[in-house]
């Protein structure tokens, strides 16, 4: 298993954080007295109280030690990671699948058509994401794939007959200073993850976001569709704030040539 995602790995990761503006300080992110960021300070917030989520942040993979690719992307590779098994309650032919593709190495992964990532491998890839929090709206930037997120804070509901999409459709609310957002109306093209646990568009997923202090965002989600599991399961992700970068352009266009020359049973290696 340490090297089955070692190639859908390495063309994920790439370059996961580069000194954009590095020197250019945030407004609203307290400091220590040497100047430099405080990232155990409590979280700031908006005008009206609220926990103000906008920042640049990205999921740490620590863990064991994933060859020569350095600490393991355990949730990209397999969200349900810290679960025991049998709390993933999988329907039969979800499992099945799960163990076809697992056996491919990731080969047929929707990414490698350089399909949109969808949500969550949008941000449990080591590449930074970006928050932008309004009052009515609060929008996601994906540098995985160079996508986006629309969470209305309006008071709208669910669409009830969505057109079905790669990201869905999301209303987010504040349950205290945790904030919720349910999603739903997603097509079934995307993974939840490399290992392929895979999803219907009978998909609902509720996230909830705190920002515990101002460097640290906890992300929990929970994985709501029954026509691929038999009850809901939830897992709890950590990002960090990045103090001195953007997100930036990516773009996937060659793999869709190339991957046919994919071996899918090679072991990738790569040096420093």
């Amino acid at each position: 298993m340490r090297a089955l995602f070692a190639a859908f790995t390495l063309c994920l990761i790439a370059l996961p954080a580069t000194a954009q503006w590095a020197h250019y300080p945030l407004g609203n992110l307290p400091r220590r007295p040497d100047g430099a960021p405080d990232l155990s300070a409590p979280a700031p917030r908006t005008t009206d109280g609220r926990p103000d989520l906008s920042g640049v942040w990205w999921v740490r993979h620590d863990g064991a030690e994933n060859d020569d690719l350095g600490p393991s992307p355990k949730y990209l590779s397999n969200l349900a990671a810290d679960l025991a098994p049998h709390d993933v309650a999988m329907r039969p032919w979800a499992d099945a699948f799960l163990k076809e593709q697992s056996a491919q190495r990731g080969l047929n992964h929707p990414m490698a058509s350089c399909l949109p990532p969808g949500i969550p491998l949008s941000y449990t890839v080591p590449l930074p994401f970006k928050i932008v929090q309004t009052p009515s709206l609060v929008v996601m930037l994906y540098e995985a794939g160079n996508t986006f997120r629309q969470v209305f804070t309006d008071g709208r509901g669910l669409a009830k007959d969505p057109n079905p999409s790669f990201y869905g459709y999301s209303v987010g609310r504040w349950d205290d200073d945790a904030f919720v957002v349910e999603s739903s109306g997603f097509n079934d093209r995307t993974w939840l993850d490399g290992m392929g646990h895979p999803h219907t568009e009978a998909l609902r997923i509720i996230e909830r976001y705190r920002r515990r202090d101002a460097g640290h965002l906890e992300i929990e989600i929970t994985i709501d569709d029954h026509l691929a599991y038999a009850r809901p399961w939830t897992v709890k992700i950590g990002a960090e704030l990045l103090t001195g970068t953007e997100v930036m352009e990516y773009v996937c266009v060659e793999n869709e040539k190339s991957r046919q020359h994919m071996p899918g049973r090679t072991e990738v290696r790569a040096t420093p």
